[in-house]
C-alpha cells in the first residue's frame, strides 16, 4: 500500500432546502481507485466540478467517504482515533494563503503549527529555519505576511505545512489565484520539495503546465478518474483531454494541431526543447542531412 490509498471512494454531498432539511444528493466523488507511493509527485487535473478538490479534501479526513475507504499512511481517515496521525501525515496547503496564514509576522506564523503540536521551543525554531530556507523565504522572516505578494504568501503557507513534518504535502489548486510570476515561484518550490526532501506532493490544478515534470497524472470528469499515467502518455491523448474540457501545454497543443495538418510529429511532445527537437529532426529527414 502506498502512503495514500483510496478504494471505491463515494463522497455525496447533501443538499438542502431553506429550512436545512436534506433535500437531494450530488455526487461528488464516484467509485475512486488510487494508489500514491511515498516519494511521488502526483498531480490530479480536472475542471471545476470534477471532483478534485473534494478528493483532495480525503486525503487530510477534512472530509470522509461515504461509502469506500481512504488509507494514509496506512491509517482508515474515516476512524476518529486515527485523525492526528492522518494529519500529521499529510499537510494541506489551500488554494488562499490567506485562510491558512494567522501570524502577524512570516516566522511566527511558520512557528505556530509545530507550537500546538507540543514541540519544544529550540526544535520549533530549528523546524522554521530549515522550513524558511527549504522554501527560499529566510529574508523575509521578520516581515509581515500582510507586505508579501500573493506567491510569496503561498511559499509562507508551504513552509507552515512543512514544519510540522509531514511526509505528505497536498496542495489543492494552490496557484489559482496568482499571477504567472506567483505560480513559477510555487510550482518551482513544490518541485524542489519533492526532490530534495523526497516529500509526497499531490498537486491540485488546473494548470497543465504544472504537471509536465509529475511521476503520475490523474484525470477526473464528474467525481471519477477517467485517465491515469505518465504527463507523456496523458498528453499524448490531446484529443480526449478535450472531450473533458481540458486544455494541454501550449507546445503540446502545437504539436497537435502540426501533427493534425498533417506533419509526421510524435506525441507527447511536453517542451520547446523537445518541440524544436522534433522540428529539426524533421528538417534533416527532408533535406537528407
Amino acid at each position: 500500500m502506498g502512503i495514500i490509498k483510496a478504494s471505491k471512494l463515494i463522497y455525496d454531498y447533501i443538499k438542502r432546502d431553506e429550512d436545512g432539511n436534506p433535500d437531494g444528493i450530488k455526487r461528488a466523488v464516484d467509485q475512486v481507485d488510487i494508489d500514491i507511493e511515498a516519494g511521488q509527485f502526483v498531480a490530479i487535473l480536472g475542471h471545476n466540478g470534477s471532483g478534485k478538490s473534494t478528493l483532495a479534501k480525503h486525503m487530510n479526513a477534512l472530509l470522509v467517504p461515504s461509502q469506500g475507504t481512504v488509507w494514509v499512511g496506512e491509517k482508515d481517515t474515516s476512524l476518529d482515533e486515527n485523525l492526528w496521525d492522518v494529519r500529521r501525515t499529510a499537510g494541506m496547503v489551500f488554494q488562499n494563503p490567506d485562510n491558512q496564514i494567522i501570524g502577524t509576522v512570516v516566522e511566527e506564523d511558520v512557528g505556530f503549527g509545530p507550537e500546538n503540536i507540543g514541540v519544544p521551543t529550540k526544535e520549533i525554531w530549528e523546524r522554521v529555519e530549515r522550513s524558511l530556507d527549504a522554501v527560499g523565504m529566510t529574508l523575509y522572516r521578520h516581515h509581515s505576511p500582510n507586505k508579501l505578494s500573493g506567491g510569496q504568501k503561498q511559499r509562507v503557507a508551504i513552509a507552515g505545512v512543512m514544519a510540522m513534518k509531514p511526509r505528505c504535502i497536498v496542495l489543492d489548486e494552490p496557484t489559482a489565484m496568482l499571477d504567472p510570476n506567483g505560480r513559477r515561484e510555487v510550482i518551482r518550490t513544490v518541485r524542489e520539495l519533492n526532490r530534495a526532501e523526497q516529500i509526497t506532493v499531490i498537486l491540485i490544478t488546473h494548470y497543465m503546465e504544472e504537471v509536465i515534470e509529475a511521476d503520475r497524472v490523474f484525470v477526473m470528469d464528474e467525481g471519477r478518474v477517467v485517465m491515469e499515467g505518465t504527463p507523456v502518455e496523458v498528453f499524448a491523448r490531446t484529443a480526449e483531454l478535450k472531450k473533458y474540457r481540458l486544455d494541454v501545454p501550449q507546445v503540446t497543443e502545437l504539436a497537435w494541431e502540426l501533427s493534425q495538418a498533417g506533419l509526421p510529429m510524435s506525441e507527447g511532445i511536453l517542451t520547446i526543447e523537445q518541440f524544436t527537437e522534433e522540428i529539426m529532426k524533421l528538417y534533416r529527414q527532408k533535406s537528407g542531412a
